[in-house]
């Protein structure tokens, strides 16, 4: 029996976000009608991991590929989702996982971008355009600097030589410096009469709101400067074949993470205290093992 790809995404408030992400999988079983597709989310909205587990195993599966649906390897692909998946094997004994990797940096992500830019651009000049690219933001240091690699790789894989863009710069929405209005006002220091805010989301979401609210009060205060927001990544044939070759790869046994600079493995300046930490996942209000009350997030 082919082992089900199982996708684990972190949930979201956002009705879209969760209709995305179930027509995301939808696309996925499409695409492998011999294969088993499913979906969860380990907090926030349903349907909850423990039950979309729950039902592959009573369709008889032992053995599980996890793929997390997540752009950087920051505190939810490192801790929380092993955290949950250590769960289920508690709850059903003999089952067993394996696991892939979060999925980017990627050529196939980079592809995507671009044309989430292109579109933004309707035909502008791309050599006088800066793009801003926004990411969640994270107390990993590891997970930030995987952001500015996209952000470099980006400027360098775009266009020809007369087409280069004019600069691709790193901001987040959260939890790490420079947020969007710091973004922005860094590209208008710099020279920037366009910006384009490049959201490094995967679906659409509460925090992709704020990213498009954030650059559109910047854009009122700062008439000089053409601000143009692009769509997220979304739901499309490009992010499945990516998880798809997450899953070959997991299943292959070819998993190549890079833990030179994670801090649960290295010994990074200020975060010597992670290393070797057990992984605590934080409470999950959609997983019935938990109490039920939602936290901020």
């Amino acid at each position: 029996m082919t082992p089900p790809l199982l996708v684990v995404g972190h949930g979201t408030r956002d009705d879209a976000g969760v209709k995305e992400f179930g027509a995301f999988v939808e696309r996925l079983a499409d695409r492998a009608p011999g294969r088993s597709s499913a979906g969860g989310f380990i907090e926030l909205s349903p349907p909850p991991l423990t039950d979309t587990v729950t039902r592959l195993r009573e369709e008889g599966h032992d053995r599980l590929v996890a793929v997390p649906l997540m752009l950087v390897a920051a505190g939810h692909a490192k801790g929380d989702i092993p955290g949950a998946l250590a769960r289920e094997r508690e709850r059903h004994p003999g089952l067993r996982f394996v696991y892939g990797r979060p999925l980017g940096p990627h050529p196939g992500l980079l592809a995507l971008l671009r044309e989430r830019l292109d579109a933004a651009l309707g035909g502008a000049d791309p050599a006088g355009t800066t793009v801003l690219l926004v990411g969640r933001g994270s107390t990993d240091p590891d997970a930030n600097a995987e952001v500015v690699k996209v952000a470099r790789l980006l400027w360098e894989t775009y266009g020809e030589d007369g087409d280069r863009l004019a600069g691709v710069e790193p901001a987040f929405i959260s939890l790490a410096p420079p947020g969007v209005p710091d973004g922005l006002a860094r590209c208008r220091t710099l020279g920037a009469r366009r910006v384009v805010v490049l959201p490094y989301f995967l679906f659409s979401g509460v925090l992709p709101d704020r990213v498009a609210e954030q650059s559109h009060r910047f854009a009122a205060d700062h008439p000089d400067v053409d601000v143009r927001v692009a769509e997220v990544i979304g739901d499309c044939d490009g992010l499945a074949e990516l998880v798809e070759e997450r899953y070959a790869e997991a299943l292959a046994g070819d998993i190549r993470m890079n833990c030179d600079t994670c801090v649960y493995r290295a010994p990074m300046p200020g975060f010597t205290h992670r290393v070797g930490a057990p992984q605590h996942p934080h409470h999950h209000p959609d997983d019935p093992a938990h109490a039920h009350h939602h936290h901020a997030h």
